[in-house]
Order: C-alpha cells, then structure tokens, then sequence
C-alpha cells in the first residue's frame, strides 16, 4: 500500500474534493494496483483566508472521512492564518515528519509537474530574492514582485504564477525542497480561486448558500450533506466572521500591542489598532486599514491573529506535534506505522500535552482559546461552553 497526503481545508467538502481523492488514487496507482491511502492535513476552525470555517473542524474531519481519506491531521491555527508560502510549508512539514507519506497530491490550474517545479526552482534563487526586493521598492504588492521577478526570469513559463492553485502548488513544491522530503509530488488540474476547489464545484458559492439558508445538495456527496445537516440541526452552523463579529471586535479593543502580530511591516500595525478600536464592524475596519500594497486576506490574516492572540513569534519554529482529529480502519494501521516513524508527538488525548515542550503547550492553549471564540458564532447557546478543545479526542468511523 503507498500512502498519500493532501493538505487541505474542505471549508466545506464536496464533490470537487471528492474528485480530487479519487484522481489521486488512479493517478499514483496506475500501471501497479496498489492500493493508496490517503492522508489529510486539514485547517482547523479558521482557515488560511482569515475566516472561520463554515463549520468546525470535527465536522469536516468526518467528511473527509466519509468519502475517501482515511487519517485526517490538523493543521495549527497560526500556521493556517499565514501566507501561502507559511501555511505550504507547516503543512509539508507535518506530512514529512509523519514519516509514512510516499506522495504529495495537490491540485493546480496549470496540472503539469515539471512546469511547475521549473517554476519553484526559479523563484528561490538569489537573482528571484533581488528582482523581488526590486519590485517591492516600488510599493507594489508581494506577490506583483513576485509576478515580475517571473516574468524576468521564465517568461511565458511564468504565467503559472496568475492562478492561485498553482502559486500554492509552487510553494508546496518550494517547502518539499526545503526539507529536503522524499515524498513524490503529483499533481492533479483543477480550476477555481479557492484553495480547495475544482471543477464546476466552488467552496466559495458553497459557502454562501449555506450562509444564505440554501442547502446545495447537488454539489456535496450524500454523506457530506448529511453531516453539514447534522451541525445546522445541533445550532453548530453554518459559521461565519458575521456571527463572531461581537467577539472579535471585544478582543480587538481589548489589545494593547499590535506590533507583534504576523504580516504588520510599515505601519500596518498601527492602522490596523486605530481603526480596530474605534470602527463599529469587521467590515469597516478592513476597508480602512486596506492598501493597494496588501491584499484584503492578509489584512484580514493579520485582524484574526490579533483577536487570537497570535503572535509572529508563534510560527518562527515548525508545528511541533502531529494532532490527530479523525480515522477509519486503515488510519488505525496507518496511525500505528506513524508511531514508529515519527519523531513528532503524535496527540489523542488533549491531556497528553502537558508531558510536553513549552512550546507545544503553549500552542495548543493558543488552539483551545481559538476554538473558544469560534464556538461564540454557534447559534445554539449550550454549544458555546469553553474549554471544549481539551475535551476533543479523535473521530473514529469503523
């Protein structure tokens, strides 16, 4: 059996992701049979966009679950609420010191691997670091540089640096080198803005239909549309910003000190704590403290950290555990190969990570009173209790 892994956010599944599973299996297994298991790393209650997730973790863990993934891993919140270059490269780490993973699947508007890695080559040399440096100085934004120094570079080659799937691919590709990873890439096309949309299926209009009141069983697998039915009869969703606007504004006016919060660079700091503290919503603070140099989901990244209590000193080290949050019978075997693999805690029980470093204590207490603020955009009160996250023990599906 080869063993495969994703990182995701399935913010919500369906049917694109579906696609992109089961085109993962054929692709790795074609010419030898074997069977693929398949590994998620999935974003946790917030997502990489600076949101909440429209439902919770557990929820979409389940789905995941439900239609081919067969061990899913939790992705920390102040790697998810980073660049894509940050979030790739937590998201990499965790599938390579796992230790089981023989590939990497991603998808990619452009689909081919070579152009790809041409492209992720290219971008990390010292004549890519100075065009981009060059670029920066002209106020425009990172990833405008970043466009430019490709141009220069790559030419034509360098149009896969417009779409967002391949820029996130090209980062995926970018950390595998860095850590210098054994795990093969593969790539599967895909079209979309989203992180995790594909073909004729978007996580985006899937999203406000749900926030809308609409349930779009069309684009979501049976099973999948049955657990999102689940959480909205519990009062646990959908979830959004809007629900949670209250929360966040309280915690934003209650910070003193926004210098330390990731992305803030000249200035963005400071008006980001003018506006947070006296603006009445989410909404108006972020077109206030928006620029043409930022684009509006780091702006919303950085708001988010903020009302976390993230700081830019929470990511400067790897993820320093493997959170397991849901499995079926293959991930049991799976999970137990890892055990012997790994040199990464690998946590079940909440409790166990008292036994261990400062450092991944003090993230999985960022991670509890994460989850604390998302459960204020639950619509049923006796769902809101805190400290729920030390209460959370992995989702087995026989």
């Amino acid at each position: 059996m080869k063993t495969a892994g994703i990182i995701c956010e399935y913010n919500p599944f369906h049917l694109g992701h579906f696609s992109h599973i089961e085109k993962t299996k054929e692709t790795i297994s074609a010419g030898t049979g074997d069977d693929i298991a398949i590994v998620c790393v999935m974003s946790g209650n917030f997502v990489q966009r600076g949101d909440l997730a429209v439902f919770n973790k557990q929820a979409r863990a389940k789905m995941a679950i439900l239609n081919g993934a067969d061990l899913v891993i939790e992705l920390p919140t102040p790697y998810v609420l980073q660049s894509a270059e940050g979030f790739a490269k937590a998201g990499v780490y965790i599938l390579d010191k796992l230790g089981i993973c023989d590939h990497i699947s991603f998808g990619s508007e452009s689909g081919d691997i070579k152009i790809l890695q041409e492209a992720a080559s290219a971008i990390v040399t010292d004549r890519a670091h100075l065009l981009t440096k060059e670029w920066l100085e002209t106020g425009i934004s990172y990833a405008s540089a970043q466009q430019k120094a490709a141009d220069t570079l790559l030419g034509v080659k360098a149009g896969v640096f417009t779409s967002p799937n391949n820029v996130l691919g090209i980062e995926y590709l970018k950390a595998l080198s860095k850590y210098g990873s054994q795990m093969k890439p593969v790539t599967i096309r895909r079209t979309g803005g989203d992180h995790d949309s594909d073909t004729g299926y978007s996580a985006t209009a899937l999203r406000k239909s749900f926030l809308g009141g609409n349930l779009p069983m069309p684009l979501m697998s049976g099973s999948a549309f049955a657990v999102s039915l689940e959480e909205i009869a519990s009062g646990r969703g959908p979830v959004s910003m809007t629900l949670a606007e209250q929360a966040i504004l309280s915690r934003l006016r209650a910070l003193d000190d926004y210098s330390t919060i990731p992305g803030t660079s000249e200035g963005l700091d400071k008006r980001l704590k003018r506006y947070a503290t006296t603006e009445s919503s989410i909404t108006s603070i972020l077109e206030k403290v928006k620029t043409k140099r930022y684009t509006m989901a780091r702006i919303r990244r950085m708001l988010m950290c903020a009302a976390l209590g993230i700081k830019a000193e929470d990511t400067t080290t790897p993820p320093p555990y493997i959170r397991i949050l849901a499995m079926n019978a293959t991930g049991m075997k799976l999970l137990s190969k890892a055990r012997k693999k790994t040199k990464l805690p690998i946590i079940t029980k909440p409790a166990s990570v008292n036994k261990l470093r400062e450092q991944a204590i003090n993230l999985f207490n960022l991670e509890s009173l994460a989850t604390d603020l998302y459960v204020l955009a639950y619509q049923n009160e006796n769902e809101r209790k805190g400290t729920s996250e030390w209460l959370k023990i992995p989702l087995v599906i026989e």
